[in-house]
């Protein structure tokens, strides 16, 4: 589900209103991460809001530093603003990849918010189409009634009409490529399933590209995906060139899980692709993602099975009816994301489709595990047009590999697997 380092997927940000005096945030920032890097997490959790020190222990934020390797260097840092906060973006060079720290720093100087991420590199643009590759790539501006979201259709060469797929993100703010580390699946799917006859949309998630749209509490998971994705299928289906009889979304991880609803919604699509879809709410996944992540080494220690706790604390809120802040929910989200996403039954909304469906599962995937593939697999076994397709190499990238899953792949570059893209390529050109 959310592509963060999950160790550190709960380091989000609380929102505070102070005014002192402070220093600017850069120096705050770099103050925090010298500190790590010197192995003295007490003395950097001495520069938190009490809120984030509770949920963030110096053990679990120490840990979380020496997972990445030997660090290599800092790139330059940025600053943005972000409710009433000044937020750092610092690249972090280690031994296993570059990653992303964000730091969140408020009117008194404090650290209210730190994220550590694999470093997307957004300025870097994709590399140029291959000569006679047998495709090219144009923008396509989504429409939409709150701001249009940019994007890029990958089309085959000739004039068509074309089968064509519309790719739908996993949870947090995704550009185009869902750019992951020094991964970008949606850039490999795109372009292979385009090498192959069928056009392909990308766009950068409204989270991505307009965050200004998710400054209150009164949103739901719709606005934030299902939304956006109708309309991009209707701004697709209106393109020269497109047969918009084959329309199809092909939705990873959280996209996945709401593609069902997305064709339902949209009552233009032929097919759906479910790629390391979640079976289960995002709330049943993330004490058991974190967990696992918190164990690798091992053993889970005092200070990391208390962040367990207060998530679990966090879940139960999430799922009640008591009025609670978003700062004291999961991942920071308000009650009504949460209550929209908890109403969202993904495996009868696949199995009232009249659609084929098209399932893909890694099996090395530590996000979207064996338990959701077999929800899948029990809950559309008398479906006539459901097809499944299972990679035992393959983690929740799509990307191939060897032994347990974890974060530091995400860091590694990597491709989406030929044969997945073969799979859904095939799949598409067989609809009648």
């Amino acid at each position: 589900m959310h592509t963060t380092l999950r160790r550190g997927a709960a380091l989000m940000f609380a929102s505070l209103a102070l005014a002192a005096a402070a220093a600017p945030p850069e120096q705050t920032a770099t103050a925090v991460l010298d500190r790590l890097q010197a192995g003295d997490a007490q003395a950097a959790e001495a520069l938190f809001t009490p809120e984030l020190a509770q949920a963030a222990p110096a053990a679990t934020l120490q840990a979380l530093w020496q997972s990445f390797g030997e660090p290599r260097g800092r790139g330059a840092a940025r600053v943005t603003a972000h409710q009433g906060m000044q937020v750092v973006v610092q690249p972090l060079q280690f031994a296993t990849g570059t990653v992303d720290a964000q730091v969140a720093v408020d009117a008194a100087g404090r650290v209210a918010g730190l994220i550590f991420r694999p470093a997307a590199t957004p300025a870097t643009p994709a590399p140029d189409v291959p000569a006679g590759a047998g495709y090219r790539e144009q923008p396509l501006e989504i429409p939409t009634t709150r701001g249009s979201l940019p994007g890029t259709l990958a089309m085959p060469a000739g004039t068509g009409p074309f089968r064509a797929v519309v790719l739908v993100h996993g949870s947090g703010p995704q550009d185009r490529d869902e750019t992951i580390g020094a991964n970008r699946p949606f850039l490999d799917v795109a372009r292979g399933l385009a090498a192959q006859g069928i056009a392909v949309l990308r766009y950068d998630k409204r989270t991505h590209a307009r965050p200004q749209d998710f400054s209150g509490t009164d949103y739901t998971v719709d606005d934030e995906t299902t939304d956006d994705a109708v309309a991009a299928i209707a701004a697709l289906a209106a393109t020269a060139g497109i047969d918009p009889r084959h329309l199809y979304v092909m939705g990873h991880s959280q996209g996945g899980m709401l593609a069902p609803r997305i064709a339902s919604h949209s009552g233009k699509v032929a097919g759906v692709v479910l790629w390391s879809a979640p079976a289960r709410s995002l709330l049943t996944l993330l004490p058991e993602q974190n967990r696992y992540l918190l164990g690798l080494d091992g053993q889970i220690s005092a200070d990391e099975q208390a962040f367990l706790d207060k998530l679990d604390a966090q879940i139960a809120a999430a799922r009640g009816t008591t009025p609670t802040a978003a700062t004291d929910l999961p991942l920071g989200q308000p009650a009504r994301y949460w209550q929209s996403f908890e109403a969202i039954d993904p495996v009868a909304d696949a199995r009232a489709l009249a659609q084929p469906i098209l399932l893909l599962q890694g099996g090395r995937d530590f996000q979207v595990v064996d338990t959701d593939w077999q929800l899948w697999r029990r809950g559309l076994a008398r479906q006539r047009a459901v097809t499944f397709r299972d990679y035992p190499a393959l983690n929740h990238l799509g990307i191939a590999g060897e032994g347990p899953g974890s974060p530091k792949e995400y860091t590694r570059p990597g491709h989406v697997a030929a044969p997945l893209i073969d799979d859904v390529a095939r799949w598409i050109g067989a609809q009648p």
